[in-house]
């Protein structure tokens, strides 16, 4: 996040959509989902600027929940709890959430339609959902960059991270459960001011072949692309994409 230079922060963007939609004078929410919380940052915001009487924080990760219960201790006025458990199978009632949000943990799913049920199930009849993603070619100048550096020679071929859900596709497959209200993509704009900036963020990227003593040693990465690349700054972007839906049914 330190190398971003453009496109609002998510979290942000994620309580403008629920307070625009759901419009002046609408009466609190109750619970509010937010699904693949990771370290919680979309729940400390939900949670600050909505104002819910409950929010539930859901991940696999016990590590990454452990974190997310830290970043919300203080909060006064809203129950906060985070759950271990699968987003195709929220433990939550039938009807029980009035938001339920998903930013960036659709596209780990090899079956998002799923999840996407899911959030169908718990969706009150009046409830909304937010879900957020990003476009198939996101971050290409640095598939360059490590193929330049001769590090992954094909980092450019490899299939993107994103691929079960996309920009290009998240309409689509929220439309197999939900009632699409609104999409709307963002260009976001990355500038990495040096190799060992860049280093930060590669060295802990999935999508990349590295060799193993560089795999997750940000410095020892930035050594590698010293030997091979000038120190110059890289700059990079990736369309962010929100999908606004709500329970089929719902009333408008």
């Amino acid at each position: 996040m330190r190398a971003k230079t453009s496109g609002r922060p998510v979290p942000d963007a994620v309580v403008h959509s629920l307070t625009d939609h759901r419009g002046e004078g609408a009466p609190r929410l109750g619970l509010v989902a937010d699904l693949g919380c990771g370290r919680g940052t979309s729940s400390r915001v939900l949670a600050e600027r909505l104002r819910p009487m409950r929010l539930i924080g859901i991940d696999l990760a016990p590590a990454l929940l452990a974190d997310a219960r830290d970043r919300v201790v203080g909060l006064r006025d809203v129950r906060a709890e985070f759950v271990q458990a699968d987003f195709h199978q929220l433990p939550l009632g039938c009807g029980s959430a009035g938001a339920a949000v998903a930013v960036f943990c659709l596209y780990h799913s090899p079956q998002p339609e799923r999840a996407l049920a899911e959030i169908a199930r718990v969706l009150a009849d009046d409830g909304l959902a937010v879900l957020v993603t990003k476009s198939l070619d996101s971050y290409r100048e640095l598939d360059a960059l490590v193929a330049a550096a001769g590090l992954d020679p094909r980092a450019e071929k490899h299939e993107s991270l994103y691929t079960t859900a996309h920009s290009g596709n998240l309409a689509e497959l929220a439309d197999t459960s939900l009632e699409v209200i609104t999409t709307e993509h963002e260009e976001h704009r990355f500038t990495f001011d040096s190799l060992a900036h860049a280093a930060e963020y590669l060295a802990t990227n999935p999508k990349y072949h590295l060799p193993p003593d560089l795999y997750g040693n940000p410095r020892a990465l930035a050594a590698a692309l010293h030997t091979a690349l000038p120190d110059q700054p890289t700059t990079t972007s990736s369309v962010i994409t929100y999908v606004v839906a709500r329970h089929r049914g719902g009333r408008r």
